[in-house]
């Protein structure tokens, strides 16, 4: 047995449970009416039945019993509760067949892990439990799931009856799956990838609670609240007068400052995102609580950075920038003290020159055995990272204490504390894939009505009052971490971007690129998210394809006209640095829809 997934052969192979551990599995005294093979037996399946019994808990109104399942137009939503003590949360569109779903470790949690359907994975109890309320729409599977529920009542005194009841449901859901273009009225379409990934949750959707069901059918949602009233679109927003218009300090900025005040391109299509944050910062100056903390999240090319350009020409301020990497630490946010002599014993300006020459931090992470070799003369491949910041820290000192008086020091500062000094907007950039999870608690005395930071100088700065920071941060890229809670609470609003729809995303890529073959970027910007969904569904989380790539391709299509080719280098090449994953994309995704040119 076993053709699709759900059916795999190892699934047939699972224990059943409770009350049917010792009962026959294979039964030639109860099938279903859709059974046409000429042996007629049916099979009792282990995670159908599991789905069932969970089914039947939520439907007797038990008040200990944990699951859910709702609706939302045509979605089937579930909260399932798994013997592993997590909760599985799963979302099946009737229309297309397949499933979106997460692991949740607990109800509490705000991150889901993924759902894989395999032996050494995950059961797929989810899955059929989400399927329920349609096959309950058949009547043979209704009748028989109500006879079952009746035994249950009865405290399963007749397990044998109970049995075949099971069976009937088993090989009816079966049946109808495995077999649903035989069966037009009451086939149920499914289809999962042959590598058993389901489409994890989009962090973004979770949290916009596109999961949310409209209807409960049974049992109460502990992890998807009811989804709450659609709000009304906001207006489209003119570019021509949006510069300067939420402005709230009237002080005069020096002809450097000037120059970093980010100028809106015709191209650039104002979000709604961008606004609100504008308004909300002009409106509450002045009051006990300013907000001037912000987070951008969400994926690679929907425009996080260029929100806050914008944001920074409606408040009419410099913008400025720091990008966070995996080995960021507060020095790096805060800026470092480096020794200097001077150029001359009578020069008492701060024109020094280096003293000696040091690896920087980057040299350090990218090659950490060379950047001891410098400092101590000594090559070890096997010398860590931390080791050789620690002999940096050491040598540092002891040639500060070597220089007889004649050694100075000299702090350099970064970006980030320019903008607290001076009011400036400066975007984190992905602090979400600091390794620390606590570099960031570093700011929060800045973050919060302190207001101060303590800089590697001694020196307390109190921070600006124009000052306005803003984190922006991708969810689907590798090495993304959870952002610490205490940085969050500190964040006076917090948006969710959403992926580009087709027309907008084709409108910016024209605009952008001036490309005038419209037909060919429509159906070029298709591919892209279709190569963005197929990445999401087989987890390949080792590239990226976006609004970026897209742009590259249509900017090389323009240049060699042959849209295959192009896609080579600009798309199929950030997708993943896995050959294999490559190959895959390359001809599901880019070979059987590019047209060459």
């Amino acid at each position: 047995m076993g053709k699709t997934k759900l059916f795999d052969n190892w699934t047939w192979k699972r224990h059943l449970p409770d009350p049917f551990k010792n009962v026959t599995a294979k039964r030639t005294d109860a099938y279903s009416k859709y059974n046409t093979t000429t042996t007629k037996e049916s099979t009792l399946h282990a995670s159908t039945l599991s789905s069932i019994l969970a089914f039947m808990d939520i439907d007797e109104n038990n008040p200990q019993a944990k699951g859910a399942i709702g609706t939302k137009g045509n979605l089937i939503i579930s909260e399932y509760p798994s013997r592993r003590v997590e909760t599985h949360v799963c979302v099946y569109d009737k229309d297309t067949g397949k499933f979106i779903a997460g692991v949740f470790k607990n109800v509490s949690s705000t991150n889901s892990e993924a759902y894989e359907m395999k032996a050494n994975g995950h059961s797929g109890s989810a899955l059929f439990f989400t399927l329920i309320p349609v096959a309950m729409e058949d009547a043979e599977f209704f009748s028989a799931y109500n006879q079952l529920l009746s035994c249950k009542k009865a405290g399963y005194t007749d397990i044998e009856s109970a049995a075949k009841w099971a069976a009937v449901m088993c090989d009816n859901l079966y049946r109808r799956i495995e077999n649903a273009v035989n069966f037009p009225e009451a086939g149920i379409n499914v289809d999962i990838s042959a590598t058993g990934n389901i489409l994890p949750l989009n962090p973004l959707a979770l949290n916009r609670n596109d999961y949310s069901p409209e209807k409960v059918i049974r049992g109460r949602f502990e992890i998807l609240a009811l989804a709450p009233p659609k709000p009304i679109p906001d207006e489209p927003v003119d570019n021509t007068d949006f510069a300067g218009k939420y402005a709230f300090s009237e002080r005069e900025f020096t002809d450097e400052e000037k120059l970093m005040i980010p100028e809106i391109e015709n191209w650039y299509i104002i979000p709604p995102e961008v606004v609100q944050i504008c308004r909300h910062a002009k409106m509450t100056t002045g009051s006990t609580v300013q907000m001037r903390n912000f987070m951008l999240r969400g994926a690679g090319g929907v425009g996080k950075t260029e929100g806050v350009k914008a944001i920074a020409a409606g408040l009419k301020l410099p913008y400025t920038y720091i990008t966070c990497s995996s080995n960021t630490e507060i020095g790096d946010l805060l800026g470092l003290i480096l020794p200097y002599l001077q150029n001359d014993s009578s020069d008492k300006t701060e024109t020094l020159k280096p003293h000696r020459i040091y690896p920087t931090f980057e040299d350090i992470r990218m090659d950490p055995a060379t950047a001891y070799c410098v400092l101590t003369g000594i090559y070890n491949k096997n010398i860590t990272e931390d080791e050789a910041y620690i002999k940096l820290v050491e040598t540092v000192y002891n040639d500060a204490v070597k220089d007889n008086g004649g050694q100075r020091y000299k702090y350099f500062n970064t970006t980030l504390v320019n903008a607290i000094r001076y009011g400036w907007v400066c975007e984190i950039q992905e602090p979400s894939i600091i390794a620390n999870p606590g570099v960031l608690v570093g700011l929060n005395a800045l973050l919060d009505n302190c207001k101060t930071v303590t800089l590697p100088t001694g020196e307390i700065i109190r921070r600006h009052p124009d000052t306005v920071l803003i984190l922006t941060t991708n969810t689907d890229y590798n090495g993304c971490k959870p952002m610490n809670q205490s940085v969050i609470s500190r964040m006076n609003l917090v948006f969710d971007l959403e992926e580009l729809d087709l027309d907008t995303l084709v409108g910016r890529v024209i605009k952008v690129t001036q490309c005038e073959d419209i037909d060919a970027v429509r159906q070029m910007a298709e591919i892209v998210k279709a190569i963005s969904e197929k990445c999401r569904e087989q987890h390949i989380k080792d590239g990226c394809c976006g609004t970026r790539e897209l742009i590259s391709w249509v900017q090389s299509y323009m240049i060699c006209g042959n849209m295959l080719e192009t896609s080579r280098y600009t798309v199929l090449s950030s997708v993943s640095s896995d050959p294999e994953n490559r190959s895959e994309i390359y001809g599901t995704c880019l070979e059987t829809k590019c047209k060459a040119a």
